[in-house]
């Protein structure tokens, strides 16, 4: 649940007052002594703040608590820059400031009223100096507003006491009141540094406006010898010649570009008529804000706010606990609250065991839409009909008119399952076929070819959980339209993939060869080289086999390019097999027959670190990530690499 902000401070017998805590926002899940404890865009803090996990470990309580991690300094004040610096300096001291529980023991807690959440957290927090319960008062805003101005904090947090939970809602039932100007800014170049400066000058700024970037202003002061060299090395990777402004913007010493992909935060005096922050101070990166999200902070006046109830005003909000005290634990048995997707925008009703739906101009008749696929989950065929529905504007341009492998589960993932190429004559006349002649088995083989929505809900219906498209058309289907390296992981932990992807990442930089990276959505990574349906697999095989054996090379103690299974027992697998027309691997957004409804999705490569999981991706959080990335992973089916001019580069290399 989100803050809006709000003018000035004010007193209401109906809301309560937290202190601003300069920090960052974190999702705490508690399962069974297993902690995540996550950002808002779903960035893992578990390695980055340990003490708070470890503490969390030790609860006797399965709860979704939700707070701000904080480092203090000597006063109690909360310092953003030891927060960033944590790991390298733990200076001051680490807290984890809990304000409100979504979930407890099997419990939706999201609409009770806020003060009786506030109750419940306060009896499950045991006392500790690391995970506190985030205090408050409630009525006088003002006294208290004037009482953080003096002390030199952020500000405060003013909160409707009978409001909902609403999640990823900036609510006008939530307000934020600051002591000083604070905005996001997105990093989009620096400029060159002056005399005795070291590595930039200025950071040039920009925030989003209808989706376009627009200049914000730039900033050179707030930085220490050690922000500014942690900084630069965040920014060296990002160096690019396009200018990410329409308009590229004047600049007192001359400017490099940067992709946009940092988010830092400002403290200013207040905005120019021109839209730019005057005299901005540097206070840190934020890596827990998605760069999408940064836009011009809007102040609503706190004379503007009616008295109207609400949402879950005390009347509803009490109605609804007198139920909630009734009704028993919710079926389903995740507790993480990221997504309010999750029943929103339903295809397919929870009461219909069958249907008939016209998509495309086609009739298609869906069957047994409550038979449970994800018994853990508790997810049916029809949870995997609307996730396919949703996400069909972004996954058909990876689907269609290429020839499919079936992996048919009917009865789920714990079911039998096979697979089918040859559809010919089990399958409605209006599906379209790629024939193509089999040597193994000496036949023509009739595949299934999709074409739009109505075929890839066909192809759902019939069981198929995955869809394993051709890295081909049937355009061109000799000319992939990448090259696969799939990074698959045998009895070894994901950890050692992340460093393989890694070690492929900084092989292919050396080589000036582009690259994106997904999950699988079961245990390991595929990185995707566009190729631009210019080459054929076997070129594309033996790109995928260089490269491999590259990267072998330079971490051979836990890869292995050994095609045999008892060969490379305990390494990561460097799968170049995968580039052979007729092979394939689970599609871009298609779910997995995995525990958990996973989904395979395309990552930043700033992503790929610890702290990264294929379980993070699934059929119910999957659109939160869209929401605010959209699909990044469609330069690999763009313009391809010059493979003369790479094997060229690989050549000097081995040379």
């Amino acid at each position: 649940m989100l803050t809006t902000l709000v003018d000035e401070p004010f007193d209401n017998d109906d809301w309560l007052f937290e202190i601003k805590w300069d920090g960052y926002r974190a999702i705490g899940s508690v399962i069974d002594h297993d902690i995540e404890l996550y950002s808002r865009n779903n960035i893992s803090f578990n390695n980055r703040y340990g003490e708070v996990v470890g503490v969390l470990k030790e609860w006797d309580v399965n709860a979704v608590i939700d707070g701000e991690i904080v480092a203090l300094d000597e006063d109690g004040h909360s310092k953003f820059q030891f927060l960033q610096n944590w790991q390298s300096s733990q200076q001051g001291s680490l807290v984890y400031y809990v304000f409100d529980i979504l979930w407890l023991e099997g419990y939706d807690l999201t609409q009770l009223p806020l003060i009786a959440r506030k109750k419940i957290l306060r009896t499950i927090i045991p006392g500790d100096d690391i995970v506190c319960f985030s205090d408050h008062i409630e009525k006088t805003g003002i006294n208290f507003f004037e009482a953080a101005k003096e002390k030199g904090l952020e500000g405060i947090i003013a909160k409707n006491k009978n409001s909902v939970y609403q999640t990823d809602t900036r609510s006008r039932n939530w307000l934020k009141i600051k002591t000083a100007a604070r905005q996001e800014a997105v990093i989009c170049g620096f400029t060159a540094p002056r005399a005795s400066r070291q590595y930039f000058g200025a950071l040039i700024l920009g925030i989003y406006d209808n989706d376009q970037l627009v200049y914000a202003g730039h900033t050179g002061s707030g930085f220490t010898e050690k922000s500014l060299k942690e900084t630069w090395s965040k920014l060296k990777p990002l160096i690019t010649d396009e200018c990410p402004f329409d308009k590229k913007p004047k600049t007192n010493m001359p400017a490099t570009w940067v992709k946009p992909k940092l988010v830092c935060e400002i403290k200013f005096q207040e905005w120019t008529q021109e839209n730019i922050m005057r005299v901005p101070i540097f206070m840190g990166l934020r890596p827990d804000k998605n760069p999408k999200e940064v836009k011009k902070e809007k102040t609503m006046a706190t004379k503007s706010l009616k008295k109207e109830s609400a949402v879950g005003t005390r009347q509803s909000a009490s109605k609804k606990t007198a139920k909630s005290q009734k009704t028993k634990k919710t079926e389903t048995k995740s507790p993480k609250i990221k997504s309010k997707n999750n029943k929103e925008g339903e295809w397919l009703s929870v009461d219909e065991n069958e249907k008939t739906v016209t998509v495309n101009g086609i009739d298609l008749k869906l069957t047994n839409l409550n038979k449970v696929y994800w018994k853990k989950e508790n997810y049916t065929k029809r949870d995997l009909l609307n996730y396919y529905h949703k996400v069909a504007p972004y996954i058909l341009p990876y689907m269609k008119n290429r020839p499919q492998s079936l992996n048919r589960h009917p009865n789920g993932i714990d079911g039998m399952s096979f697979f089918q190429k040859n559809v010919q004559g089990k399958v409605a006349n209006w599906i379209e076929t790629f024939e193509e002649f089999s040597e193994s088995t000496n036949e023509t083989v009739h595949y299934f070819v999709c074409t739009n929505e109505a075929s890839l809900i066909y192809l759902a219906n019939l069981g198929c959980i995955e869809m394993n498209p051709w890295h081909s058309t049937r355009a061109k289907p000799g000319n992939p339209d990448y090259c696969l390296i799939d990074l698959d992981p045998h009895e070894i932990g994901f950890d050692k993939v992340i460093e393989t992807a890694q070690s492929v990442k900084k092989v292919l930089d050396e080589l000036s060869i582009p690259a994106w990276c997904k999950t699988s959505g079961a245990s390991g990574l595929h990185i995707c080289i566009p190729l631009g349906a210019k080459y054929s697999y076997d070129q594309s095989r033996q790109l995928a086999e260089l490269l491999a054996n590259l990267v072998h090379h330079e971490v051979p103690s836990f890869t292995s390019v050994e095609r045999s299974p008892s060969k490379r027992r305990k390494k990561v697998y460097l799968d170049y097999l995968q580039n052979s027309k007729g092979q394939t691997v689970a599609c871009v957004y298609s779910a997995r027959p995995k525990p958990g409804a996973t989904v395979s999705t395309p990552v930043f490569w700033e992503e790929v670190k610890k702290g990264l999981s294929p379980s993070n991706f699934t059929i119910k959080n999957l659109f939160d990530r869209l929401k605010t990335e959209g699909d990044i992973f469609t330069p690999v089916y763009e313009k391809g690499i010059d493979l003369r001019k790479t094997l060229t580069k690989i050549e000097s290399v081995l040379q």
